[in-house]
């Protein structure tokens, strides 16, 4: 009955999405000063995560291998506008998205806590 609650792996999708933006996004800061460097970003939790069946999943031998491990890849930021080095990352930009990427896992968080608050009350374990 509760062998896959999918609630549960959706919360970790986010939390792992948001992590991996997080990664985009310091990568970006880094090299905020690299001549020719091209500002990333992962496309939303909500485009990914409708379509991890398709382009963002490993290949598996069984449906259950390696079920929550999704390969989300970084991709340019086409409208970015570029500093006369050919950089195109804005700090201001960044700090934004590490923002939006903060309150996206802290969502996750209580998305994860809540439905297991619920599972443990139905339990009668509240």
């Amino acid at each position: 009955m509760f062998a896959r609650l999918e609630i549960f792996q959706m919360a970790f999708d986010m939390a792992t999405h948001a992590s991996a933006r997080q990664a985009v996004i310091a990568r970006n800061v880094a090299n905020a000063d690299t001549p020719g460097y091209k500002a990333r970003d992962l496309p939303s939790f909500a485009e990914t995560y409708g379509g991890l069946a398709g382009d963002f999943s490993l290949r598996t031998s069984r449906p259950e291998h390696l079920a929550s491990h999704r390969v989300l890849a970084a991709q340019v930021v086409k409208d970015a506008t570029q500093s006369p080095n050919g950089n195109s990352v804005s700090l201001e930009t960044e700090m934004a998205k590490a923002t939006a990427a903060k309150g996206q896992h802290e969502t996750a968080l209580t998305i994860y806590k809540t439905a297991l608050d619920i599972l443990r009350t139905s339990l009668g374990r509240g």
